[in-house]
């Protein structure tokens, strides 16, 4: 088994997407047509004073900053927040990823999302090009996406020719998923989708013996399953990423794990990796993933992947 540090790797294909400047704690970006200013915690460094970019990337010398938003979310200080608008968005819009030919629906959410992490996209690039290579040498590759929630990573292995398992235990967010499936000409892809708790899920599939050539999660700090079931990040993973070991085929694709806690790095997921698959061989890369700030040509970190390939 070999592993790969490559440090950070960019999603820098997008066209209808658009990281436009961040500092201050807040990011400016391109959604489509709309423009919308975003908390995140990790742009501790200041803005820029003396300029304002525009939608359409140029900079006008001398303009208030940040003056061109048509959604800013504010943070409460007794916590979530809430949007203010400058004119009337529609409820939802479309978002393309032209790389790989796909549509999604973009709606910004009370907590702050949007239902689209773009930044991904390296993952869906990377896990497409493998599904392909394996539909050319005569398999028909099956996926199973954990904690699923709106499905780009799904739409994205079902556009590229694998039969796929949504998993996620809330049924809005499984509903979203069917949803950017009809907007990627998907509505009749082998796709199940699946309101559950990923770990209970696991052991029935276990149970009914079905196998998997890739696996796909993106577990959270903590959360709770379809009926109540309470997840801890550190109490329950490795526990997951056992069941999920034994769900996969005889000749796998890959096991691609997203992190966006700070309670894990890359090397934590690639020891993981490594703890989990040291019979199977291949090779364990981990990272971080970002997107490229058009403001300055900086980087925003946005979460860690860890990938092991055969």
């Amino acid at each position: 088994m070999t592993i790969e540090r490559p440090g950070l790797i960019i999603a820098d294909r997008w066209q209808d997407y658009r990281l436009l400047d961040c500092g201050d704690g807040m990011k400016q970006e391109r959604w489509g047509e709309f423009t919308l200013v975003r908390p995140d915690p990790q742009i501790i460094w200041p803005r820029h004073r003396s300029t304002e970019l525009t939608a359409g990337g140029s900079e006008g010398a001398g303009a208030a900053k940040w003056e061109k938003w048509d959604g800013f979310y504010h943070r409460s200080e007794t916590g979530g927040g809430k949007w203010e608008y400058r004119r009337p968005l529609p409820d939802s819009w479309k978002l393309r990823y032209d790389s790989l030919g796909l549509t999604f629906k973009i709606h910004p959410t009370s907590f702050k999302h949007t239902g689209l992490f773009p930044e991904q996209a390296v993952n869906w690039e990377w896990f497409s090009t493998k599904i392909a290579a394996a539909k050319k040498a005569g398999r028909e590759p099956s996926v199973l996406n954990l904690f699923g929630y709106t499905g780009a990573a799904t739409v994205a292995a079902a556009k590229a020719g694998a039969s796929v398992c949504h998993v996620d235990a809330a049924e809005g967010m499984v509903k979203w998923c069917k949803e950017n499936a009809s907007l990627s000409g998907l509505a009749d892809a082998p796709v199940r989708y699946i309101v559950d708790d990923c770990l209970k899920f696991a052991r029935r599939e276990l149970k009914r013996g079905r196998k998997y050539d890739a696996i796909v999660m993106d577990p959270p700090t903590y959360g709770r399953g379809s009926t109540g079931e309470m997840w801890k990040l550190e109490d329950h993973l490795w526990e997951l990423l056992r069941e999920c070991r034994a769900l996969l085929s005889d000749q796998p694709l890959f096991f691609l794990i997203n992190a966006y806690t700070a309670r894990l790095s890359p090397t934590v997921v690639a020891n993981l990796l490594a703890e989990l698959m040291p019979a199977r061989g291949g090779t364990i890369t981990a990272g971080e993933v970002g997107l490229p700030i058009q403001r300055d040509g900086k980087v925003l970190p946005c979460g860690i992947y860890g990938r092991w390939e055969t």
